[in-house]
């Protein structure tokens, strides 16, 4: 387009925008409740449209090139990634980020179209409206993947950090049971919760039962071996339990040298041992 033509089409969608904003939100907000149904209020929705249509307003009477506007309109940018992260935190489905610039798009048109004073000059709005409303979408569903990723992360680390409990098995004792498969992230978590346990309890024994542990290869061997190095530098003696005739023959073929770790076949010969480093009468209270 002409340089003079596209300056008035934008104009013409700005103008759109600003006497058309009360019939474009309604519309947006009715078409998103009908096509994707979403855990939000009216007024949430209402007060999301009028930000966003006011951002788009001022930036369409900017230098910035339509395209470019979702990017690097500051305001604008603000207002698409507030709405996605607002979809993320309701829980709303993938598809309700999607539809939400669909409907924006579909309700500007409407307003273009109204306010376009011939055919050619509506089509040129369309294309434009077209081509800042897709870089919208696109920069909407980014935010919205790496909004669910970050929950998907969190909620991992909360199930790791639950699946590794640490119990206080008798004074200055305690233990970690382990289960299912030990790698490096769920290591860093079983080792941070241990080393905070150990000092908050002045623990001097911390056994690490791996009886739900199914194979131990040798990334879960020094894995263990790391662990019992970081409960020693806290002053404090590691026993692993749980070392069934398998996982000793494993460990053996591996040729990983656990010598100079305690080890015992359960937690309660671990227990035990432990007692007797104590000194501890096995009637005494915990």
């Amino acid at each position: 387009m002409p340089g003079t033509d596209e300056t008035a089409v934008r104009e013409l969608v700005a103008r759109a925008l600003d006497t058309g904003r009360g019939a474009v939100t309604t519309e947006w907000v009715r078409w998103q409740h009908e096509r994707s149904p979403l855990p939000l209020a009216d007024g949430d929705l209402q007060r999301e449209a009028t930000d966003l249509l006011e951002a788009l307003h001022a930036a369409l009477v900017s230098p910035l090139p339509a395209a470019q506007i979702a990017d690097r309109d500051e305001a604008v940018r603000e207002a698409l990634i507030a709405l996605s992260e607002r979809r993320v935190r309701a829980g709303a489905a993938p598809t309700a980020t999607a539809m939400a610039i669909l409907g924006l798009k579909r309700a500007v048109l409407a307003a273009v179209e109204r306010h376009a004073e011939d055919p050619a000059q509506c089509y040129a709005a369309a294309l434009l409206v077209n081509e800042l409303l897709d870089a919208a979408g696109v920069l909407t569903f980014s935010v919205y993947a790496e909004g669910r990723e970050e929950i998907i992360r969190h909620q991992h680390s909360q199930m790791l950090e639950l699946s590794t409990p640490v119990v206080r098995l008798w004074r200055h004792v305690l233990a970690v049971p382990l289960i299912g498969t030990l790698d490096s992230a769920r290591t860093q978590i079983v080792m941070n919760g241990l080393l905070e346990a150990i000092q908050a309890h002045e623990a001097r024994i911390a056994i690490i039962d791996i009886t739900g542990v199914p194979t131990v290869d040798t990334a879960v061997a020094q894995h263990l071996l790391q662990t019992a190095s970081a409960v020693r530098l806290m002053g404090a003696e590691c026993v692993i339990s749980g070392i069934r005739p398998s996982i000793a023959q494993t460990i053996t073929q591996l040729g990983i040298d656990l010598s100079h770790i305690l080890t015992r076949s359960s937690l309660a010969d671990a227990l035990a041992a432990a007692l007797r480093i104590l000194g501890d009468e096995p009637g005494r209270a915990a």
